[in-house]
């Protein structure tokens, strides 16, 4: 085995990394405990399950540090096809990651809110709820800002692999779709608020089924 394999190997498995921590962070811990409409039922949910809500921070964490490994091994694998393009396509994944990575300490600052500490006595218990679910309403307009990078780092990422890598051209279509889907997700949820309720989550299932494909094929293929 190549050392190219080898590398489309390891970002594989981080990539598969990606899904699942990412999974657990946004479905199975945020989607899971907080109502977005609720700010006293999301407030009981977390304090009931508090260190389940900070295991999605950690994964959050996690995910990030994984994203980071996959984006340094996608432009070593690709610099040689075009050093602009793969070089475009990092720095929109790194961007992505920066901009998540800042936005992450918004879920966790919900839990200072739900705290009972001497410095917040000046809220009311309801004031506090509503501040801790604020704060998570930031986490997912950060989330969005950071998708939008992505997706377009994921558009540019599907022409390289369209354009020149030995992969089968569904996979390259699959990540395209993918990052139109981020794009528009995120567009949509700025422009349209009320809208994006009806489309989300529907519209990232193509991103998911593209980047678990992704993942499997390098894991299994390599390069």
């Amino acid at each position: 085995m190549d050392l190219k394999s080898k590398q489309a190997r390891i970002a594989g498995l981080l990539y598969l990394l990606i899904v699942v921590f990412g999974l657990i962070a946004q479905v199975f811990v945020r989607d899971g405990l907080v109502d977005y409409n609720n700010a006293s039922v999301t407030s009981g949910n977390i304090n009931a399950s508090e260190l389940l809500y900070r295991f999605g921070f950690v994964s959050e964490l996690l995910m990030l540090v994984c994203d980071i490994g996959v984006a340094a091994i996608l432009y070593l694998l690709l610099r040689d096809i075009s050093r602009i393009l793969s070089l475009l396509s990092t720095f929109f994944r790194l961007a992505s990651i920066i901009i998540l990575s800042v936005v992450a300490l918004t879920h966790y600052t919900a839990l200072f809110f739900l705290q009972d500490s001497e410095y917040l006595t000046v809220f009311n218990s309801d004031q506090l709820d509503a501040l801790a679910l604020l704060s998570i309403k930031i986490h997912g307009a950060g989330y969005n800002i950071s998708l939008f990078f992505f997706g377009i780092h994921l558009i540019i990422l599907a022409y390289l692999i369209i354009k020149f890598v030995p992969f089968p051209r569904t996979i390259g279509i699959l990540l395209f779709i993918a990052g139109l889907s981020y794009v528009v997700n995120s567009f949509t949820a700025f422009m349209f608020p009320v809208f994006v309720t009806v489309i989300y989550p529907a519209i990232l299932i193509p991103s998911f089924i593209a980047e678990l494909t992704f993942s499997v094929w390098l894991i299994w293929k390599g390069i």
